[in-house]
């Protein structure tokens, strides 16, 4: 069954971006199962539109062996990130994060199918 877009309201403060990489960013295991990575369709517009005053954190559980050749793949299709870890666990990403007075919360979770990228299936709204 395919997905409606969603659009989610966020506030105009400077967000922190949280992106897994295999099935999310790029096609999962596609580096090992094709030999290379492939990029999802309409990850690049969709992190291009993400604000310079944003900062973008990608998580992956593949280990250091692959760092060279993951960091290489994502400057030649010019994708932008400010940290990315390797070595994360391989279960669920918890996130934490306290509710301002105001009421806004401080954490968005998304959950996507795999390899089915939520390009553009979710819209951010300040």
């Amino acid at each position: 069954m395919e997905k409606s877009e969603e659009t989610i309201v966020m506030s105009t403060l400077p967000k922190t971006w949280i992106f897994d990489l295999d099935g999310t960013i790029v096609k999962h295991n596609g580096y090992k199962i094709d030999g290379y990575d492939t990029l999802l369709d309409g990850v690049k517009e969709y992190i291009n539109n993400i604000s310079k005053d944003d900062s973008i954190l990608i998580l992956t559980s593949r280990t250091e062996e692959y760092r060279n050749i993951t960091l290489d793949f994502l400057e030649n299709n010019a994708i932008r990130y400010d940290r990315i870890i390797f070595n994360m666990p391989m279960g669920e990403r918890i996130v934490i994060n306290d509710r301002k007075p105001s009421g806004i919360d401080m954490a968005i979770a998304i959950n996507t199918d795999r390899d089915k990228a939520i390009f553009p299936l979710v819209k951010c709204e300040l």
